[in-house]
């Protein structure tokens, strides 16, 4: 009965050590350094009027090396789904874009913006690497 009982303790040592070394290991890779990370940001105004000038900016970044960056903002409103208004160059660094226009009738306008990495200026298959959020014009 004695040897039984030191068999549990050992097993239950066992397992203790396991999970706390499987603990650690999961700290230590969540405290290391992650994936590129990078942002986009978008600004339009939430309200327009019809004919009036709609400005709509975004700036974003990315810390993945050997990528130039190319920003778009692309437009979806009136049924005809989403399509690219414009791009920025292609940069190193941070990349900004603004596009101009005006909603010639009511109804609601929606804008993102699009960071894609490319490994030349002239790159054919750009890599997505972020988008935004959809920011919403209420055209009045």
């Amino acid at each position: 009965m004695t040897r039984t009982k030191k068999t549990r303790m050992t097993t239950r040592g066992g397992r203790m050590a396991v999970v706390g070394a499987l603990g650690l290991a999961a700290v230590t890779l969540a405290a290391g350094p992650a994936f590129a990370k990078g942002t986009v940001d978008i600004t339009a105004p939430g309200t327009a009027q019809v004919g009036k000038t709609i400005t709509v900016s975004a700036q974003g970044d990315d810390d993945s090396a050997g990528y130039l960056h190319q920003l778009c903002l692309e437009e979806n409103g009136f049924g005809e789904g989403w399509h690219q208004e414009t791009c920025s160059a292609a940069v190193k660094g941070e990349a900004k874009v603004t596009a101009q226009g005006t909603a010639a009738r009511r109804g609601d306008l929606q804008f993102r913006a699009v960071l894609y990495g490319l490994t030349s200026a002239h790159d054919q298959h750009p890599v997505r690497l972020h988008g935004s959020d959809v920011v919403t014009v209420h055209v009045r």
